[in-house]
């Protein structure tokens, strides 16, 4: 094939947001697109994954991963076709997931093959929606931060914020599967019915309903405190948390979705004396570290999403110039389940 004619259009990052990304925060190039060069593959885009953690990594500084360059195209975990490939390993027409970025091509060298995560997926598992959740980067954090770290046991209470979004769905029903109690923290009425009434949840917290709503609904649904708490948001839902772990609880810190568009420093957390009353662990976690053990996580939850014990909502926007306002519903709560750039059909 020759992609010659092909266009490429792009999303780069322009400069460091101050706060909240905005749309200046962002460069819209088109380029070429380019064959493959031996062991290397081309990918169409088809969906993106749009996480939290983006805004983390336009961030310059250290962390867990190297942030993305000024002048970059965007990084961003998606679902795309194989339309060349000089590598045995994969076929035009596979389906694949990998970083593609926030793009509609994908040139993967072979040198960055392994570094990209890029792996041929089984639609029969899932949708492509479910392996950019469930099954994929989300899915996988919800699966070892609570498997793993959680180490949950059988009539535990497990409590876990942002209860509706990607990484809060699989970790309460998980929760659930595994015979625990589970309580989820999110914002509005309609996110709390959706995780109690569609997920099985045994209560959901309306952090919206008012400045004490949180402490008053972990009184009301934990009376006997909290076993496991997986965090996803930090500030004082964390706080709340903290006040009411059991001795011996787990605490695992995923992220702090409240925090990423301070301008001022971030706030940690004032109720950390619990765990040393309480003997309590409280440990971050970053999923790559997990990466040679995803097909056993994969297999798991695919079989509990066939037997229809997990289900799993994407919120799916559409058209890859959307990119700026969609991935800033992740910052004010307007999506609704796991957020899906879809580029192409």
């Amino acid at each position: 094939m020759s992609s010659t004619t092909l266009s490429n259009r792009q999303i780069r990052l322009a400069k460091r947001p101050q706060g909240a990304a905005t749309r200046d925060d962002w460069q819209f190039t088109t380029e070429p697109v380019a064959d493959p060069a031996e062991g290397g593959v081309l990918v169409k885009t088809l969906s993106l994954s749009l996480d939290p953690a983006m805004r983390g990594w336009m961030n310059e500084g250290k962390s867990y991963i190297a942030p993305v360059e000024i002048g970059a195209v965007m990084r961003a975990g998606g679902v795309g076709r194989v339309v060349a490939s000089r590598n045995p390993a994969f076929a035009v027409g596979d389906i694949v997931y990998g970083t593609l970025g926030v793009q509609e091509y994908a040139l993967v060298p072979q040198e960055e093959i392994k570094r990209s995560g890029l792996a041929k997926i089984d639609l029969s598992l899932g949708t492509i929606g479910q392996w950019l959740n469930v099954l994929g980067m989300p899915g996988m954090t919800g699966y070892f931060g609570l498997m793993d770290i959680g180490e949950p046991k059988p009539g535990e209470t497990v409590v876990v914020s942002g209860a509706a979004g990607a990484v809060g769905q699989t970790v309460g029903q998980l929760a659930k599967i595994k015979g625990c109690r589970a309580v989820g923290i999110a914002g509005g009425q309609a996110k709390c019915d959706f995780v109690v009434k569609e997920l099985g949840f045994d209560a959901c917290i309306d952090y919206k309903a008012g400045p004490a709503a949180v402490r008053e609904g972990l009184k009301a649904h934990c009376p006997k405190g909290i076993d496991i708490y997986f965090d996803n948001v930090g500030g004082d839902i964390l706080d709340a948390a903290l006040a009411k772990i059991t001795r011996g609880a787990r605490i695992i810190i995923c992220g702090a979705i409240s925090q990423y568009n301070n301008t001022t420093p971030i706030q940690g957390p004032k109720n950390y004396l619990s765990l040393l009353m309480n003997r309590a662990r409280m440990q971050g976690m970053v999923v790559f570290d997990y990466a040679d053990r995803y097909p056993l996580a994969i297999a798991e939850m695919s079989a509990y999403l066939k037997d229809g014990r997990m289900k799993s909502r994407e919120d799916v926007v559409e058209g890859l110039e959307t990119f700026p306002e969609a991935l800033t519903k992740l910052f004010t709560g307007e999506n609704f389940g796991k957020l899906v750039l879809k580029v192409a059909d």
